[in-house]
């Protein structure tokens, strides 16, 4: 194997879910370097919400739509909160990640349904609970945000915030 493909391969597994961009950026390659050598190496590539993002093939399929969603600030830190309180109301968890309850709807939207959170109706509110704890800390771990899309997140709070003055 080449130096190039070797570099690619190994970042793919430090940093499973990582995206092609995020890739080019971090090796500092030629996009079409890095489209060559990822169609030879034996990585997953998985589009999930707009982007393709390259795995081992040791992740199944959940793990795989868990750490791209993971990779999410917004979503992390959701899921960062449940994990630390347990089951909470939809209002509290929002409150307590600090984002406007529309944004915890539309991240609450893929974390169900990739399975991650589990959203019950417990006398006329909704509560939410980690669908697998143990296994979502693991993948917890192993992601880190993007810096685009903890930008992206941040813009995302920074409108809240103003539109709820």
């Amino acid at each position: 194997m080449s130096a190039t493909r070797d570099r690619i391969a190994a970042q793919v597994a430090r940093d499973p879910g990582i995206h092609f961009n995020e890739l080019v950026r971090v090796l500092d390659l030629a996009p079409g370097q890095v489209q060559y050598h990822l169609r030879r190496l034996d990585v997953v590539a998985d589009e999930r919400y707009g982007q393709t993002h390259y795995f081992p093939e040791e992740y199944d399929a959940w793990e795989r739509g868990a750490l791209a969603l993971l990779r999410r600030e917004t979503a992390a830190d959701i899921v960062s909160v449940l994990m630390e309180s347990g089951p909470l109301g939809a209002s509290e968890t929002a409150d307590r990640a600090g984002i406007a309850r529309s944004t915890l709807s539309w991240h609450l939207d893929r974390l169900v349904e990739s399975d991650l959170v589990e959203k019950r109706h417990d006398r006329g509110r909704i509560v939410l609970a980690l669908a697998d704890p143990g296994r979502t800390a693991r993948l917890l771990d192993r992601a880190e945000p993007t810096l685009p899309g903890r930008l992206v997140d941040r813009f995302t709070r920074l409108v809240d915030a103003l539109l709820a003055e």
